[in-house]
């Protein structure tokens, strides 16, 4: 039978035919063909590969897939072995608008939902929802492979109509305030020295405000995630105990310092909270799932568990292939990797219910025109180039909607994370997640046409686009992107362009803020020049500080310097590059030195000389300058916008700011944001 197909296929390629398909109906014993699709990828993979023996492929090879569930156990992984060629390019794609979808879980039956009968359990359930809870005897139906819920996130996670739906907790929504200005039975000066040297300490309890908790819980289940160190650093910890009478819980003391007003948190994994429609809880020692159905769950409810924990898509050294117009959803792991190759592209697919969407390195790889939303964690890792060389990698992730990310795992998982050398992040739609929309590490990236909203909603001291602590991360772009909209945090605060610690040499032009408190913080840097931007009611447009020359951190034999000697940077091609940083250790490298900031325009904003409040409000400055500034614009009045009622702040031809500042430049607004294309997965 293989002998067979090997020859039709053979005798395909030789008239040029380049074409196959796959369908739910199919079978990997067919050919390929529209009559005769076969049943998975793999088979047209092997397809691919059967041709290669008879010599180069001549023409562009498409695998269909058709509209229908493909049920993935395992990843599907291609290798250098699978590479097209830029004649001809390997692309693996939906079949015209149908819509075929990947799923790494399982189905649940609807018959396998039943009421709950142990008198254990219902005695431990609100007795408002006792009739309605039903149970699913997962083990008795073949699913055993539960995970671990490492306190944030973990295991088995259970979706309805493709929406991931939430642990029982408590309180349903938002979060517990601990009130307490100190912990209750341990004096604060041992309690911050004890969480100094992460040691166990004596049980330490916090009191909280609001309604109780049904408590007594199992306090191996339950786990307390919340804000308890640093505004910026979501954690978890099982519990010591509870007192419901008294508001107070107690907990193993290597947790936090005193508690400040604003701490807050909520209670997940317990199935005395199972009040809200929609909430689950698993019971992983008998295998038995506990579920309030949702509201819209009908009469034949559509529930499936992540199951797969490996990477969906896997492709290892590849050129010249696409992925395109898949959706990827339900699993534990990530959705798709690329790995080393080039030339290889995600394109318009739909990722949801993964732990990360895709992570990317290689040259010349990217992530184009997909929708990823219900993710973990982050979205898109972008990781290549040489730093050695400054040698770019060319990866891209661009035109991507990326929302509701970050989920269960809140810290430092942005929607789009860069590394290395000389990538590129243009045009996504980014908004509602709980800090980062776009972190970066690394040197000559450029961010362009992004439109950033709605995030940093749930932490603080953290930014929107952002990077920290490395005096060599240099030659980055940030311009014509247009951030709005986010929301005022507890101190310190939210930023939305935050070089934090030191981080130097960004250039900031053609960008347009609106609605925030902060807009660009310079923490300590060097050497930031800051042009031609637009702030409309900011609070603080720009700021800086000199933290650099009064935290340890900064000072010599501290990681700064080891970053300096890590790529030397006084040695070609850094010192060619960046002059600036090739004689830092000449002047005083923990001064905020070399700073610009000129022909900006503030539109109702709190604008101020940042230089003078950074001397005015902190100690141990040196006489040097900080910063040049020159011929900003202030204005209470609408200098000239389009429409400011749509929010299209592009500057009309007769605008005030051209004669204000000579030589300012008209900022593209109407480029910023998604662009209609072919390969988009939907406008939104």
């Amino acid at each position: 039978m293989r002998t067979r197909i090997l020859v039709l296929l053979l005798a395909a390629w030789s008239v040029g035919a380049t074409e196959f398909y796959v369908a739910v109906d199919g079978d990997d014993a067919n050919p390929g063909t529209p009559a005769q699709p076969f049943a998975t990828m793999e088979a047209a993979r092997d397809a691919i590969r059967a041709l290669k023996p008879a010599g180069p492929l001549a023409a562009p090879v498409t695998v269909y897939v058709r509209g229908g569930v493909y049920p993935r156990a395992v990843s599907f992984v291609l290798t250098a072995e699978d590479s097209g060629t830029a004649v001809a390019p390997i692309t693996y794609c939906a079949y015209g608008d149908e819509t075929a979808r990947l799923v790494g879980g399982e189905m649940l039956d609807p018959e396998w939902f039943l009421p709950v009968d142990d008198t254990t359990i219902l005695d431990r359930l609100d007795p408002a929802v006792r009739d309605a809870v039903r149970q699913v005897d997962l083990i008795a139906h073949g699913i055993t492979a539960f995970g671990e819920l490492a306190g944030l996130a973990g295991g088995l996670a259970i979706f309805h109509k493709g929406q991931r739906l939430p642990l029982a907790r408590w309180p349903d929504a938002g979060w517990a305030e601990a009130r307490s200005a100190s912990t209750v039975d341990l004096d604060c000066e041992a309690a911050e020295r004890m969480a100094r040297g992460h040691r166990l300490g004596p049980v330490a309890a916090f009191r909280y405000e609001g309604a109780a908790p049904r408590s007594p819980y199992r306090l191996d289940e339950v786990w307390l995630r919340g804000i308890w160190q640093q505004e910026y650093w979501f954690e978890a910890w099982h519990p010591a105990g509870f007192d419901r009478e008294a508001c107070r819980i107690a907990m193993p003391f290597d947790l936090f310092p005193a508690l400040s007003n604003w701490r807050r948190f909520y209670i997940a994994n317990a199935l005395e909270e199972l009040t809200t429609p929609g909430e689950w809880f698993l019971d992983r020692a008998h295998g038995v799932l506990y579920v309030l159905p949702p509201e819209d769950s009908g009469a034949s409810p559509d529930y499936c568990v992540s199951m797969l924990g490996d990477t969906m898509i896997a492709i290892s050294d590849c050129r010249n292939v696409t992925i395109r117009g898949l959706v990827l959803e339900t699993m534990r792991g990530q959705a798709l990797s690329i790995s080393g190759g080039r030339d290889t592209r995600i394109a318009g697919c739909v990722i949801r219910g993964a732990r990360q969407a895709a992570s990317v390195s290689g040259t010349h790889n990217g992530v184009d025109g997909c929708d990823i939303y219900d993710l973990e964690g982050m979205g898109i890792l972008l990781s290549g180039g040489d730093r050695k060389t400054l040698a770019p990698g060319g990866l891209y992730a661009v035109n991507n909607h990326i929302h509701d990310y970050a989920q269960l795992l809140k810290n430092w998982q942005p929607a789009i994370r860069v590394q290395g050398v000389g990538q590129r992040v243009a045009h996504n739609r980014i908004h509602h997640a709980p800090q980062y929309g776009i972190s970066y590490e690394g040197n000559d990236h450029v961010f362009e046409f992004n439109e950033l909203h709605d995030l940093d909603l749930e932490m603080s001291d953290v930014g929107v686009i952002g990077c920290g602590t490395d005096w060599t991360c240099r030659g980055n772009v940030i311009r014509h992107n247009f951030i709005h909209d986010i929301p005022e945090r507890p101190y310190p605060g939210v930023v939305s362009v935050y070089f934090d610690n030191c981080a130097s040499s960004g250039e900031t032009y053609g960008n347009v803020f609106y609605r925030m408190t902060k807009a660009i913080l310079i923490g300590g840097g060097r050497d930031h020049v800051i042009h031609n931007n637009v702030f409309i009611e900011c609070e603080t447009p720009v700021s800086l500080d000199n933290r650099g020359l009064r935290w340890g951190h900064f000072q010599p034999g501290g990681p700064m310097y080891a970053d300096l000697d890590e790529v030397d940077h006084d040695g070609p091609p850094w010192s060619s590059r960046y002059p600036e940083l090739a004689r830092i250790l000449n002047e005083c490298p923990q001064a905020p030195l070399g700073n610009v900031l000129v022909r900006n325009v503030s539109v109702r904003s709190g604008w101020t000389n940042p230089e003078e409040v950074c001397r005015r409000t902190f100690a141990k400055n040196i006489d040097t300058p900080y910063l040049q500034v020159e011929d900003n614009f202030v204005t209470d009045q609408d200098p000239g916008f389009v429409d400011v009622a749509a929010m299209n702040f592009a500057l009309r031809d007769d605008s005030v700011v051209y004669k204000a500042i000579p030589g300012f430049r008209p900022i593209p607004f109407d480029r910023i944001g998604l662009y209609p294309d072919p390969c988009r997965a939907r406008r939104p």
